[in-house]
């Protein structure tokens, strides 16, 4: 897999994890602890997208 193939799924991931963010934000019956993990998983893929961009 090349740097830049990676990077589109990469953001692929970024993009869905937004959306189930702002999807369970919504939700009266969302688990603040789940929020709080999608965030989580969405920042370490965003610090992955930010590190092989500079190379």
């Amino acid at each position: 897999m090349t740097i830049a193939s990676h990077l589109v799924e990469l953001r692929k991931k970024h993009d869905t994890l937004s959306e189930m963010v702002e999807k369970a934000q919504r939700s009266p019956a969302s688990d603040a602890l789940k929020i709080a993990e999608l965030k989580k998983q969405k920042l370490r893929i965003k610090e992955e997208i930010a590190r092989l961009a500079q190379h």
